[in-house]
């Protein structure tokens, strides 16, 4: 639910119990406030678990019930993963949840005490008295397939990152003992390629096998897009290599493990590929937005699975503040600063509408004539990199209607803001 600062603060009663919570690995504080900031009980510790999870409940609820208090609000941060179980648990229980912006809580723990410092008994206070001044938000939880397809996403960009820092290895792994290798093949990960290392990776062993070898070992595999010449060329810059000659036994061993880590890593990929674009087929409208052209299925599964319900934002631009795409001016006086983007938001989300902008210019024309547009109009024409920023919020306000009101996608509405400029300059 999306609310005014003024509509939190009226929801934070006489009769509403501030609980604060400062959420730990193992162990976790609480303190409970009113709505003028007294003060009711003493500090609880608990535990991460159901033990100390209940410990919380019981104690909220006496406090409460001691002092007249019929609502209970319980404010944390959402720092890492800590805060999922305990969020979770008290939602279930029957208690409102809400969350606070971690910047917000480093930069009020100072206002009581003068004192920048961090302790277990400060924060949760600090977490507290946000909450009574309206400064929260109600957290977003998603359910059934939205949350099937947002842990599949989390999944996968561990899984890029996995394969990220493998490739990047077997390229240095490369540059030390073969370095004419990626002369021959531009792509170590080809099937052609990969047979090689898997065969004969050194240039000791690539000499061993000779042209005819290694035609062998494709043929065997069925490989017919290099040949002879390939060849050739393999064995040619094998005989006058740079590669270093010592250590050739453990690098080999270490080669082939990468090989191993990466083969394993790619299908799990493609599994889990499968299993995104299935999850993400069951989601109304989706398969509108794959209807553009030049949007492919990570952009848009990465998309659903950062925003997670449509329905639930009434207007695009709340998208655009989760996203970090709202503008930000640094101004003072007369002194006019530079407006930037303020990434105060989902980096995931922000990152899934950035890399979908580039295929977007290559292949759909609609996107990149409104990019011309941006960057050769004769009023307030946009630098390249604030182009695509516009161009990032066109999107969203895209999907949001494919999505919310599950229609195909008409290129002819994509330009209307060069229509609507036009029409406006005939006027």
């Amino acid at each position: 639910m999306n609310y005014t600062q003024n509509e939190r603060i009226m929801q934070i009663t006489e009769k509403t119990l501030i609980v604060g919570i400062d959420v730990g690995s193992e162990t976790h504080y609480a303190r409970a406030f009113n709505f003028r900031g007294m003060e009711f009980g003493k500090l609880l510790i608990f535990r991460n678990s159901a033990e100390g999870f209940a410990s919380l409940r019981e104690w909220a609820e006496q406090v409460a019930n001691r002092n007249g208090f019929t609502d209970i609000t319980m404010g944390m941060e959402p720092t890492g993963h800590y805060w999922f179980n305990l969020a979770e648990y008290m939602k279930k229980s029957g208690m409102r949840i809400v969350l606070v912006n971690p910047h917000h809580v480093k930069k009020s723990k100072e206002l009581d005490d003068n004192n920048p410092k961090k302790t277990d008994r400060k924060d949760p206070k600090t977490i507290a008295m946000l909450v009574k001044d309206g400064r929260y938000m109600e957290p977003y939880m998603p359910e059934g397939t939205y949350k099937e397809l947002r842990t599949a996403m989390d999944s996968r960009w561990r899984l890029v990152q996995e394969l990220t820092s493998i490739k990047n290895r077997v390229r240095r792994w490369l540059s030390i003992y073969n370095p004419e290798f990626l002369d021959v093949f531009k792509d170590w990960e080809g099937k052609a390629a990969l047979l090689i290392l898997h065969e004969c990776p050194t240039p000791t062993k690539i000499l061993e096998k000779g042209v005819e070898g290694i035609i062998a070992i494709w043929k065997k595999e069925k490989i017919r897009a290099v040949g002879k010449k390939r060849a050739e060329k393999l064995v040619e810059t094998a005989a006058k290599s740079i590669g270093s000659c010592e250590g050739l036994v453990s690098a080999e061993i270490e080669l082939k493990m990468l090989l191993e880590d990466y083969e394993r890593k790619m299908q799990q990929y493609e599994k889990l590929m499968v299993l995104i674009e299935s999850l993400a087929l069951e989601i109304p409208g989706f398969d509108k937005l794959l209807g553009i052209k030049g949007i492919g299925l990570i952009t848009a599964a990465g998309f659903v699975a950062e925003i997670g319900d449509v329905s639930r934002f009434s207007h695009p631009k709340q998208i655009q503040k989760l996203a970090g795409l709202s503008l930000k001016e640094n101004s003072s006086g007369k002194h006019r600063g530079k407006t930037t983007i303020c990434k105060r938001g989902r980096k995931r989300l922000r990152y899934y509408l950035t890399f979908g902008i580039m295929p977007l210019l290559s292949k759909n024309e609609e996107f990149r004539e409104l990019h011309h547009y941006y960057t050769m109009r004769k009023e307030n024409p946009l630098k390249k990199m604030q182009s695509l920023v516009a161009l990032s919020n066109k999107v969203i306000r895209v999907f949001y209607a494919l999505l919310t009101k599950n229609v195909a996608y008409d290129p002819q509405k994509m330009l209307s803001d060069i229509k609507r400029e036009e029409v406006l300059k005939a006027a």
